[in-house]
């Protein structure tokens, strides 16, 4: 594979970072389901089992990604963004051919696989822009981290108020949309996600431009759901319709301030950096073609791990006339390979903490609607505004607020996810209560429990496992996702309110016994998740120590490994 050529500047890191957040919009797309299942059940007679096995499909074509992950470390951004491109176009464009009846007569398992290649566009498109970004601001990676998962947590009210606003609540109109204006968003946003040489952390003008992202981001997320309940509650006129949509776009495009301030306005940069910081690094290349620093050989740091440490005898060997140094495992906080990362008990603890979280998460999130009918809400749209609402703060403030404890006081990221568990085990006690009134108030946390575990993930699994393999180590760990989905939505929850119904003697169920017990379960599940994280903090707390010991992360200095 020939390397690639990092573009050089100040500006296009964030040029791709205000690109990023449309193709993250864009990679929310299977937040849809819910708008056009009731339609596409309608249309070809599906029964609610088929329904629920497809919404499955939905999840694991969006959270399978080892492809994009392999891909991202042998291909330019644009190659893997163009895969997604192709996968939307070709997936919805099977959907809309179904639900619009152009086609008619489609297979289950033809509707089955569409359903996964559309949705999986979502990995071609977060994998490309999240690794990207992360290699491009690597000492703030908790903060990229966030806003781009931000994005994508509060995309599902964004289609929301363009389905409702826009498309006049046409499925048909809907996945016509998914299949030719996603793919054209990410086609105009393809050039400019690019490699560049790393954004220095230490600039005081960083700090203010990330401040201004979120900034706007907040805003952003605010607006939206004000629309999206606002356009649900009152009649609105279709030229009224239109101009909040328009200023929700241009309050989407407020990230690329930064750059055309940077362009007007530039400021002196010639000036000491810590050593250790990104531009130090960058310095030391010397020519615009180099190659990404963090793509270069694994670096070594101080010894973590007694395990990994070894004699003299077992890491030198005799050649020749000296001596060269053996091969060794990295350790952690060093860059591991995927199958390097298997055998490292902190890989495992990682995965299956989020996959007790996700998992938990995604069940109450796939069954909203009839949980909402459940308890006596009919129209769940609100109650899904607040969920995806919670689910962005969630993710913003996550990257934020654990940024600043793990630079001030080396605390490690888990510790949040920890505390968040158990906050969900409260949360599903609350929901099992059933008491009056409690409902959007368990729903706005577990939005919000669900987009901080998904956020911390990902700066977490890039600090204890490097950055250069970070695209397949991720999309792994987001396998928790799918698997979650299958385990506790559509067999456990699936199973508990069939078995209600049927005694109920309906094809619906009515009242708090629909879901009690799968929500009690849930609380158990998150317990341990409690648990497993303290476990996981204890044993990575010397990792952070040693990363952010100085108050800034400090890239491991380069070994032969």
């Amino acid at each position: 594979m020939k390397k690639q050529a990092l573009k050089s500047g100040s500006r296009p890191p964030w040029v791709g970072l205000a690109a990023a957040v449309w193709v993250e919009m864009s990679a929310g797309n299977a937040y849809n389901f819910p708008l056009y299942s009731s339609k596409l059940k309608s249309v070809m007679g599906f029964n609610q089992q088929q329904v629920t096995i497809l919404g499955v499909a939905n999840d694991i074509g969006e959270n399978v990604g080892l492809l994009p992950g392999i891909a991202c470390n042998k291909f330019p951004p644009w190659a893997v963004l163009l895969v997604g491109v192709v996968f939307c176009f070709l997936g919805y464009g099977v959907l809309w051919l179904a639900v619009s009846q152009t086609v008619s007569g489609m297979p289950y398992w033809l509707l089955f696989l569409a359903l996964v290649i559309g949705t999986n566009s979502n990995a071609w498109f977060g994998t490309a822009v999240l690794v990207t970004n992360m290699r491009n601001f690597p000492l703030s990676r908790g903060t990229v981290a966030g806003i781009l998962k931000g994005y994508v947590g509060i995309s599902a009210a964004v289609y929301t108020a363009l389905y409702s606003m826009v498309l006049k609540e046409s499925a048909t109109r809907l996945l016509l949309f998914l299949t030719l204006g996603i793919p054209v968003i990410c086609l105009v946003m393809m050039y400019l996600i690019r490699a560049c040489t790393p954004a220095s952390g230490e600039d005081s003008s960083v700090h203010a431009h990330f401040i201004f992202t979120q900034a706007a981001s907040v805003i952003f997320a605010i607006y939206v759901t004000v629309i999206s309940i606002t356009s649900d509650v009152v009649s609105l006129s279709e030229t009224v319709s239109y101009i909040l949509i328009a200023i929700m776009v241009v309050i989407m495009m407020s990230p690329l301030g930064i750059p055309i301030k940077m362009t007007f306005f530039p400021v002196n940069t010639n000036k000491s950096t810590p050593a250790g910081s990104s531009d130090d690094l960058v310095r030391q290349g010397g020519d615009s073609t180099q190659t990404d620093p963090l793509l270069t050989p694994s670096s070594s740091a101080t010894s973590l791990d007694t395990e990994d440490d070894v004699s003299d005898i077992e890491t030198l060997l005799a050649v020749g006339e000296g001596a060269v140094k053996k091969k060794r495992r990295p350790r952690r906080g060093e860059d591991f390979k995927l199958h390097e990362a298997f055998i490292k008990a902190d890989f495992w603890l990682l995965w299956v903490v989020y996959f007790l979280g996700v998992g938990s998460g995604v069940t109450v999130l796939n069954n909203l609607a009839q949980i909402g009918i459940a308890l006596g809400v009919d129209d769940t749209t609100t109650l899904l505004c607040v969920f995806s609402l919670c689910n962005f703060a969630g993710r913003l403030g996550s990257g934020a607020v654990s940024e600043h404890f793990v630079r001030s006081n080396t605390i490690p990221r888990t510790v949040w996810i920890t505390i968040t568990h158990l906050i969900m085990v409260l949360t599903f006690l609350l929901y099992a209560s059933a008491l009056n009134g409690t409902l959007y108030a368990a729903t706005a946390l577990l939005g919000l429990c669900y987009g901080i575990i998904y956020s911390l993930m990902v700066p977490t699994a890039s600090e204890l496992f490097g950055l250069k393999h970070f695209g397949i180590i991720y999309n792994f760990i987001l396998l928790g996702n799918p698997i979650g989905a299958l385990l506790f939505s559509a067999i456990l929850a699936a199973y508990i309110y069939d078995a209600e119904a049927s005694r109920q003697g309906s094809s619906t169920c009515l009242g708090a016994e629909c879901f009690r017990l799968t929500f009690l379960i849930l609380a158990g599940v998150c317990g341990l998740g409690t648990i497993l994280s303290t476990i996981l903090t204890i044993r990575i707390r010397p990792v952070y120590q040693m990363l952010y010991g100085g108050g800034s992360f400090r890239l491991p200095q380069t070994s032969g490994h």
